[in-house]
């Protein structure tokens, strides 16, 4: 058969937002004008928009579709991001860093960390993080590109970015309706499904318009009008591992720290508080546990805890993280909240919404949409989200904080056998396996597993020598040198964002 008999002739967006245009924005580069694209929003909706912080696999979309980063940027009021600060999540007073990047470069067979717990068995004090060039920049405020020279340090690093999402949706609408997307104000009042396959055949909006496609996709966020108002696909629930299930968003002046290259995450009585610093504002927000927290307390909580003047009233989000059973059923495929949520603690929104775009590619349908394909989008879908499920609940699992209920809770909490598996290899020499489909690698892991005191009893045994621990603590020393030195070379980072003319914000006289 002429595959061009079965090719998919349409596609319709339910839902605008972050994972609305950027869905656009990605088909309309990749399928060009030879298949319309319909979006279809209303103005009156509001989109969360609080995912305004990323991992460095966001530069490969936006390289994909051309955009340069320096317009990106400054379109987006955006900023650098080098990792993550955490407090107070291993035990009050405490702080670590989950860096983008490495720690150091090894010098031999055996892996960095593995080194630097045999200095520290040895005596040395060099804090892990000082051995991450994310850090050493980031402690310091600066910023530069990582080099292209594998032998310097300063290619041991990687970054991602800090944005207004409202902004970027603006930013991608643009790009895509210049490109042939066609945008359709209005609000979804009823769906459609054939009667011989139950897909859907189009939806009705509420002034009667109706919308037919081939494929739909579906970004209509939490609401998931079509993955599960029409198609009723059902939902994972994940709580009893993330029990966090609400959170109070409120943006402020950029004050305190000001512009910093990094997140910082601060645990709380009953959650955590995220800081985002954008070029015009500070991002903010306590992702917290209903049952141990009121809404007032919640938002007293992130209003005390602000560096300015907030500059609008606190938004409060109700969530259950977990994921649709199915991600794509039938023709409709589900993008961004409509597909699951998995809480902001490491910044996996935006990838997630990343992730289906590129699935959607590869396994792009022809009409007849095939059970095998569909199957194997869901498999992978499945996958990734599990892992990064994991990933999240070390966090919580990990620490030694018995303040209040909900640590104490977490600490004790039966946890999935993946994850116990992880844990098992790392307090037994430091080991760090690695499984299908991880999104975050060994250098995260291990940040977590130190930075929340998870220490392993032993080092890898090919260091058992005499002369291993001081070899290490040398080895340690001098990576920590060359790292530092480094940083102090590097600009500050609102310098290097208005050198590279990224910065939206004219600069003070």
């Amino acid at each position: 058969m002429d595959r061009t008999e079965t090719a998919i002739r349409s596609v319709a967006i339910i839902g605008g937002g972050t994972a609305g245009w950027m869905t656009a924005a990605a088909l309309a580069h990749a399928l060009g004008t030879r298949c319309p694209i319909t979006l279809v929003e209303s103005d009156d909706i509001g989109t969360v928009g609080v995912g305004e912080a990323t991992i460095p696999p966001i530069k490969l979309f936006n390289d994909t579709l051309g955009i340069a980063e320096a317009d990106f940027l400054r379109e987006t009021r955006g900023t650098f991001k080098l990792g993550i600060e955490f407090v107070d999540w291993a035990k009050i007073g405490h702080r670590y860093f989950h860096p983008f990047g490495t720690f150091g470069k090894p010098f031999d067979l055996v892996a960095v960390h593995q080194h630097w717990l045999a200095a520290r068995d040895a005596g040395s004090s060099i804090p892990l993080d000082d051995l991450s060039m994310a850090w050493g920049a980031a402690s310091r405020g600066r910023f530069a590109a990582p080099m292209a020279d594998q032998r310097s340090v300063a290619s041991t690093f990687d970054y991602a970015y800090h944005f207004d999402a409202g902004l970027y949706a603006r930013f991608l609408r643009n790009y895509a309706e210049a490109r042939g997307v066609v945008r359709i104000e209005g609000k979804v009042g009823d769906v459609a499904l054939h009667g011989d396959t139950g897909h859907v055949a189009g939806v009705t909006l509420q002034d009667g318009r109706r919308i037919e496609a081939d494929l739909f996709v579906d970004c209509s966020g939490f609401r998931g009008l079509l993955i599960e108002g029409a198609l009723a696909t059902g939902y994972e629930d994940w709580t009893h591992w993330l029990p966090c299930d609400r959170a109070v968003a409120v943006p402020c002046v950029t004050g305190g720290d000001g512009l910093t290259p990094y997140t910082r995450s601060t645990a709380r009585a009953a959650g955590w508080q995220w800081r985002i610093p954008l070029q015009h504002r500070t991002g903010n927000g306590y992702v917290y546990c209903s049952r141990h927290i009121s809404d007032d307390e919640a938002t007293a909580t992130v209003l005390a805890n602000l560096d300015g003047e907030a500059l609008a009233e606190p938004r409060l989000l109700r969530f259950t993280t977990g994921r649709r059973r199915l991600f794509w059923n039938r023709n409709v495929v589900a993008i961004g909240l409509s597909s699951g949520f998995m809480e902001p603690l490491e910044s996996t929104s935006i990838h997630l919404i990343q992730t289906g775009i590129a699935k959607l590619l590869a396994y792009f349908p022809t009409r007849d949409f095939d059970p095998l394909i569909i199957d194997e989008y869901n498999r992978v879908a499945i996958t990734e989200y599990e892992r990064i499920r994991d990933f999240l609940i070390l966090h919580y699992k990990l620490t030694r904080r018995d303040d209040a209920p909900l640590w104490r809770e977490c600490a004790a909490m039966p946890i999935p056998e993946t994850l116990a598996l992880k844990i098992a290899h790392f307090q037994r020499g430091g080991r760090l396996i690695a499984r299908d489909m991880d999104l975050f690698g060994p250098a995260s892991w291990l940040a977590v597993h130190i930075g929340q005191l998870n220490d392993p009893g032993f080092g890898d045994p090919l260091l058992d020598t005499a002369t291993g621990g001081r070899t290490s603590t040398v080895f340690v020393d001098r990576l920590a040198d060359a790292i530092a030195k480094m940083a102090e070379s590097m600009p500050s980072h609102s310098d290097y964002l208005t050198r590279i003319g990224a910065s939206a914000i004219p600069r003070q006289k």
